[in-house]
């Protein structure tokens, strides 16, 4: 099999925090220009923005130099740029480095902040803060935490040694618990593991789940319980998508603030941080591959429904 050849580095540095994008162009086409190319494939930027990219120098190739509007279009040719951010609410919390040494960084993220850039978030991401922050712009994340759940995550500051650290929970040689907020059933038994199969179709928000082999395990137990409310400890043994959310709102006992499960009721508004998904990323233990060091974190954050279910929601008091 041919190893397939690496891209050369980007030729231009990242801006707050985020890379410019790189562009391969594709064998076949009849593109006279590369001019021509980017027009097609970028219709989304906007009509004149991809002519203003070229005439402020912006198109640049693997020497760094501007690509002039009427290059000739090579197959296979790399171009960079940076596109135009997507304008967003900035999320007014801050992300608390736990740890850090040469190999990695253990941040605590805060609810509403997307992990990595994806869609209409990208400057206003964990990973963006936390090179600008710290000065590190070839940190990557290892694993990823859903936007609306806070708590730890794990980025690695080296990109050779990125693979060793994802083969961490690929191979669920990471131990995961989580805390969540949500209703309090006294007929539901507790402790349980519960297991099914759960389908994350692209372009729905919600996962579901569907007849088949279990794909998705979590250990769920109840921590303790008062007014009408539970503080649910979990500990997932696999990673799909949503997968407590699921298996919670499954239980009946659907976690505060989801606006998923067990019904979409609509994205949060932007700029809405009233009411944040009570779920947590609170522990993160594994043994280090490649320094070999034991480690164990927890997060500093709580959950505000437990701690005061009125500041939370606004309400009189909790249900039940």
């Amino acid at each position: 099999m041919r190893r397939r050849t690496p891209p050369p580095p980007a030729p231009l540095p990242q801006r707050d925090g985020v890379d410019p994008v790189r562009l391969r162009l594709p064998e076949g086409g009849a593109w006279a220009t590369v001019r021509e190319h980017l027009v097609e494939r970028l219709t989304g930027a906007g009509p004149g923005m991809v002519e203003a990219m070229f005439a402020a120098d912006q198109v640049v190739g693997a020497d760094g130099r501007p690509v002039p509007p009427d290059a000739p279009y090579r197959p296979g040719m790399f171009v960079w740029f940076h596109r135009e951010l997507p304008a967003e609410v900035p999320v007014p919390f801050a992300v608390e480095v736990v740890y850090r040494d040469e190999h990695i960084v253990v941040a605590d993220k805060p609810h509403f902040l997307a992990t990595t850039p994806r869609g209409s978030h990208v400057a206003q991401t964990a990973l963006a803060r936390l090179r600008h922050e710290l000065d590190l712009p070839a940190l990557t994340a290892a694993h990823r935490l859903d936007r609306l759940t806070a708590g730890l995550v794990l980025f690695t500051v080296r990109p050779g040694e990125r693979g060793a650290y994802q083969n961490l929970f690929r191979d669920r040689r990471v131990r995961k618990e989580y805390e969540a907020v949500a209703p309090y059933d006294p007929a539901l038994a507790l402790p349980r593991t519960v297991r099914s199969r759960i389908l994350k179709e692209r372009g729905v928000p919600a996962a579901r789940e569907v007849e088949g082999e279990p794909n998705a395990e979590t250990r769920v137990e109840l921590a303790e319980h008062r007014c009408g409310l539970g503080r649910y400890r979990l500990v997932p043994a696999t990673g799909q998508t949503h997968q407590l959310r699921v298996h919670l709102a499954a239980l009946g006992v659907p976690i505060l603030g989801d606006p998923l499960y067990p019904e979409v009721t609509g994205p949060v508004p932007a700029g809405d941080f009233r009411r944040p998904l009570q779920l947590l990323a609170r522990r993160l233990e594994f043994t280090d591959p490649v320094t070999g060091a034991h480690h164990a974190f927890t997060s500093g954050r709580h959950l505000r429904a437990w701690t005061s279910y009125t500041d939370w929601s606004g309400a009189a008091g909790p249900p039940g």
